[in-house]
């Protein structure tokens, strides 16, 4: 396989990991990921991290094609359509956010939105291929923490989002509105299936025991280390410990928030009358969540 260039970007408020992924040869590359900065006490919105991510590619004289989310977010707004508004690259997600919009939809009470896709450029099915540069990407379905959630495999570098995380912190929650602990384990199943060398680069870092951020390792050691892979190792043992720990867990601070932003492929709401720009929290939309 190919090894692509991979840059890393990790976002301490949000424990999000960003990515650039260049081809060497071509100068050519797609953005991971990005994140929208957003202050729920204040309702502030920032770009420190997309605009971190435009001087990378500028800086390194990189050709931007492609502007990727891996699924709509949970914890984080997501930057896309601000890249896209700043470039002019693509956008991409997996074809299964239009579930995820019909679901959130309902849950928002929102009518006007539409639930085909249309706001990116291109929906994404398992095993479409597509380029950057010279470089063959892959598209993987990994369903499970969302009803979305994709996988690119770029040569050698596999960028799985929320299945699995670093091997000291395991793998993803699958209680969200549509998540699945039997899909999850799946989906982890077909990227473990991987070549043991491929790279494996985690949409998140939550730091254990305080260490500093990692975002990187391989199928060989996810498979030899994973503690939560090597601690259950069947489907039945995995699906009841995840569901377990899920009942345990308070939601994300940001996920009312960010959701019906990123459904709406990374834009805000737009001004009302007064120019003034307002997001919607539906009360008692997310029954029997864990209270921090």
């Amino acid at each position: 396989m190919t090894r692509p260039d991979v840059a890393a970007f990790f976002d301490p408020r949000t424990w999000s990991v960003q990515y650039v992924v260049s081809d060497p040869k071509t100068r050519a590359c797609a953005i991971v990921d990005p994140v929208l900065d957003f202050d729920e006490k204040s309702g502030a919105v920032a770009t420190g991290n997309a605009d971190r991510l435009l001087d990378f590619v500028r800086t390194q004289n990189l050709d931007l094609q492609w502007i990727l989310d891996t699924h709509p977010h949970a914890d984080h707004f997501s930057a896309a359509a601000y890249l896209k508004d700043k470039t002019g690259a693509p956008t991409a997600i997996g074809t299964h956010i239009v579930d995820v919009q019909k679901l959130w939809a309902d849950i928002y009470n929102w009518s006007q939105l539409k639930t085909d896709g249309s706001q990116w450029d291109r929906l994404f099915d398992h095993g479409d291929t597509f380029r950057i540069g010279n470089l063959d990407a892959r598209v993987m379905f990994s369903p499970g923490h969302t009803l979305a959630s994709i996988t690119y495999l770029v040569g050698d570098a596999a960028f799985v989002h929320d299945t699995v995380f670093m091997p000291d912190s395991g793998t993803a929650r699958t209680d969200f509105p549509g998540g699945s602990a039997k899909a999850l384990w799946a989906s982890i199943r077909d990227i473990m299936a991987l070549a043991d060398d491929t790279r494996i680069f985690v949409g998140h870092d939550y730091q254990p025991d305080g260490r500093k951020p990692l975002w990187e390792s391989t199928v060989a050691e996810q498979k030899a280390g994973n503690i939560h892979l090597t601690r259950y190792a069947g489907e039945s043992e995995f699906v009841a410990f995840r569901e377990g720990r899920d009942r345990t867990l308070p939601m994300p601070k940001l996920i009312l928030h960010a959701l019906q932003v990123n459904i709406n492929g990374g834009r805000l709401p737009e001004p009302e009358d007064n120019g003034q720009r307002y997001l919607k929290l539906p009360i008692d939309a997310l029954k029997g969540a864990a209270w921090s």
